[in-house]
């Protein structure tokens, strides 16, 4: 089984739609604010009932729909427990198990270091890695509680426990790429291979990037799953009034 992949080229983030075989419902992973209706219309083109929103994050480059898209179609949201979305109403840890379609098990795992609460979650033969793993790299641990020793025992500790096969589908991807396996990143990631936990925090260290330009903005939208004080559903890459186009499922 694998995702459907869905592309931000303004911010390169990944959305990803996961389907269950009897073709009934889905789970979208980290959707993006200004994609709502194309989102909405393929959910609707394919007769998918959304049952859950997962958020590997609080991002910091883009606005997430997860609060609209529980709004438009009845879905749950769900992010990790200590990563500031309390409004979520679903707080995994460790380890929980979300269930959808006909015994259909996504399983999530604590995958700290980009930020104290990033989560990635396992389906199938399939990761969905956020911003920890990303191909041939990995994600910044510069802000939001973030640190480099963390993510690489998150990395070499967990992620690269999965067998060699698990697909690895990231959060972003700036050179055109879509999915990687752990086997393939173990052995080439430019980041991690030939280095200590050391080695990486030093490296991670030195990178010396630019603040992120939405972090201001996004960080705490994201953490009210991208909609207003008001609740009115807008975010900031939508207009403060959702349209009222009716979901509708199967």
């Amino acid at each position: 089984m694998y995702p459907i992949q869905l592309f931000d080229t303004e911010s390169s983030t990944f959305t990803y739609l996961l389907v269950a075989p009897d073709g009934h419902e889905a789970v979208i992973i980290d959707p993006v604010a200004r994609h709502l209706e194309r989102d909405l219309a393929l959910l609707e083109r394919l007769g998918l009932r959304l049952t859950y929103v997962l958020e590997t994050h609080a991002h910091a480059d883009h606005v997430t729909s997860a609060g609209a898209l529980r709004m438009r179609t009845g879905a749950r949201a769900a992010a990790p427990r200590g990563c500031g979305i309390e409004a979520a109403e679903v707080q995994l840890e460790d380890g929980a198990m979300l269930s959808f379609g006909a015994g259909e098990t996504i399983h999530a795992l604590h995958t700290p270091g980009h930020t104290a609460g990033s989560m990635s979650f396992l389906w199938r033969e399939n990761v969905f890695t956020g911003d920890t793993l990303l191909i041939d790299g990995c994600g910044r641990t510069d802000f939001q509680g973030g640190d480099a020793r963390t993510l690489y025992h998150s990395i070499t500790g967990k992620l690269f426990a999965l067998p060699d096969a698990t697909r690895v589908w990231p959060g972003h991807d700036y050179q055109g790429r879509s999915v990687s396996s752990i086997g393939w990143e173990r052995r080439h990631n430019k980041r991690l291979v030939g280095r200590d936990c050391a080695g990486f925090a030093e490296l991670m260290d030195k990178l010396d990037l630019p603040k992120p330009k939405l972090i201001d903005v996004a960080v705490p939208a994201n953490r009210a799953l991208g909609l207003p004080q008001d609740g009115s559903g807008g975010g900031m890459n939508e207009a403060p009034n959702l349209p009222k186009r009716k979901y509708k499922s199967r």
